[in-house]
């Protein structure tokens, strides 16, 4: 019998906490893996008490994901390094913003055949354009990545309400592994072998939210909502298409979890949607209304927005993208958020 692996979740906040609640509960059923699941936790003071001292007594994360008990078996530690040095497999759950100062805090400490998988929604600007968070974190640490994206509201996963995800993996027997890491009769999971592609539509679909919260604010009607979520995930297909290159982009894919289903539930359900229309509603800026609606969570939504901007500006692709284009320069130029529905009445895919 191989050792069991032990698994680190690298991140505690909402995503990383319901992740937690069923990478613990499996893992304490599964001989394949290391009954403890260490959760490295940025260390905060909730209530005069250390937030890594609360989930470890009382098994509760009191601040990003309250009145859900985690499994006994998961152990909150402070320190990035003594969670993560030992661990076999490697579960991301930060903001994307955060993943180059984790990864040089990690980089020669962690075992050099480690697996890992991110369930980070966003995109990197590199130097020569697009670069997946993915790609970002095999660069720095050198193991193997796949991912994990889907229609997978945080909350309602912690609740066990039925949901789909969709893994990309391009090595079957990984792939089966994180599967059963990760399945339950409530949390589904289909794994395919296109993992860029997977890996962005979790990015995009966040800046087509946006979008769908503008219309929202505006009071626009379920209609136009759903021309929003149409013509983003026309623009999110042809925007894989150029620069997902690494291997085939199939229409399959965008019929996943992680594409067509993600993109809805975020539209209608997803904090960059609330955000937006709080946005148009009440003229505060992004970051003012960040503060006060997410509890420390960050914003993914406007920041791919202005990654894929620069891209899309870098290639002579702006026209190409207007729905993407217009959630940029209504959150980051001061254009007027009236000017987004003209994006949606004079979009290429009428022409």
């Amino acid at each position: 019998m191989a050792a069991p692996k032990k698994v680190c979740i690298i991140g505690s906040g909402n995503w990383g906490s319901a992740i937690a609640k069923i990478v613990g509960s499996n893992a304490a059923q599964n001989c394949k893996f290391d009954d403890t699941v260490k959760m490295w936790v940025f260390e905060e003071t909730v209530d005069g008490r250390k937030l890594t001292e609360i989930i470890n007594t009382d098994h509760e994360n009191v601040k990003y994901l309250p009145g859900h008990t985690l499994p006994s078996n998961v152990l909150a530690v402070p320190d990035l390094v003594e969670a993560s040095t030992d661990a076999d497999i490697l579960v991301f759950v930060i903001p994307h913003q955060f993943i180059g100062k984790v990864c040089d805090t990690m980089k020669g400490k962690i075992k050099s055949d480690a697996l890992g998988i991110s369930l980070i929604k966003g995109v990197d600007e590199g130097p020569d354009g697009l670069k997946l968070i993915s790609d970002v974190i095999q660069e720095k640490l050198g193991i193997t990545m796949s991912v994990l994206m889907g229609a997978n509201i945080a909350n309602e996963v912690a609740d066990e309400k039925f949901c789909e995800t969709t893994i990309g993996c391009k090595n079957k027997n990984h792939g089966a592994l994180l599967k059963e890491l990760m399945q339950t009769n409530n949390f589904r999971v289909t794994v395919v072998e296109e993992c860029d592609v997977v890996e962005i539509c979790g990015a995009l679909k966040n800046i087509v939210a946006v979008g769908a919260g503008f219309c929202d604010g505006l009071g626009f009607g379920d209609n136009t909502k759903a021309a929003v979520i149409r013509l983003g995930l026309m623009e999110m297909i042809a925007f894989a298409r150029i620069f997902c290159t690494a291997g085939h982009v199939s229409s399959a894919t965008f019929l996943e979890s992680c594409g067509v289903a993600d993109l809805i539930t975020t539209c209608y359900g997803g904090r960059n949607r609330k955000v937006a229309e709080a946005f148009v509603k009440t003229g505060k800026t992004i970051e003012e209304l960040e503060k006060e609606m997410l509890n420390g969570q960050k914003l993914q939504g406007p920041a791919t927005a202005a990654e894929v901007f620069l891209i899309l500006k870098r290639k002579n692709l702006i026209d190409k993208f207007p729905l993407f284009t217009a959630v940029y320069q209504i959150c980051y130029e001061k254009h007027p958020v009236k000017e987004f529905i003209g994006c949606l009445q004079n979009h290429p895919e009428h022409m």
